[in-house]
């Protein structure tokens, strides 16, 4: 049985397309087709096609690929009612609640009052009272602090000796090694 199918040329990275009628039992890179009906530039969007030839070939029974039936819908090429046209599949997303169209909007912040000062008081003036607050506030958890310091007993120098026994076991194990 033959198809008629793409078969890709060109350079790396910028394909063109052959349309070819080929052996189904043939690799469309194998290079072997039976005839060569025309080309197709995806990047240009450019299709030479031999009308004639092609009708010939879907005549007489050669399975066009889903690809080259839209080819030929865009050529004019009349093409039999035997030929299956592909079926557009729906998309799915997985998880639309992810999406960030889908999420909920987020309340927003809302904004901070600006008080307005007068024009008899000077800049100063009016925030000076604010100052004088969060100063009250800060002074009075250092006076708690300052006791808690004063209660605690002085603890003895023990850190020390657990470096000193470090440094002793080290001194041992070299010597056990040795």
């Amino acid at each position: 049985m033959l198809s008629i199918r793409l078969q890709r040329i060109g350079r790396k990275g910028h394909p063109t397309y052959r349309v070819v009628v080929q052996d189904v039992r043939q690799a469309p890179t194998s290079g072997r087709y039976v005839a060569l009906l025309g080309s197709y530039d995806p990047h240009t969007k450019t299709t030479t096609l031999e009308k004639e030839k092609a009708e010939f070939y879907l005549k007489n029974g050669a399975q066009p690929s889903d690809r080259v039936v839209s080819l030929f819908r865009s050529e004019k090429i009349s093409i039999p009612k035997w030929v299956k046209e592909a079926s557009k599949q729906e998309r799915s997303t997985r998880n639309p609640d992810k999406l960030r169209k889908n999420r909920p909007a987020e309340p927003e912040a809302p904004e901070e009052k600006v008080e307005e000062v007068a024009d008899d008081q000077p800049v100063a003036e009016a925030e000076a009272p604010a100052e004088e607050a969060t100063a009250e506030k800060v002074e009075e958890p250092k006076a708690e602090e300052d006791t808690t310091v004063a209660e605690k007993p002085a603890e003895p120098a023990e850190e020390v000796a657990p470096a000193e026994n470090a440094d002793e076991t080290a001194a041992e194990k070299s010597e056990d090694k040795a």
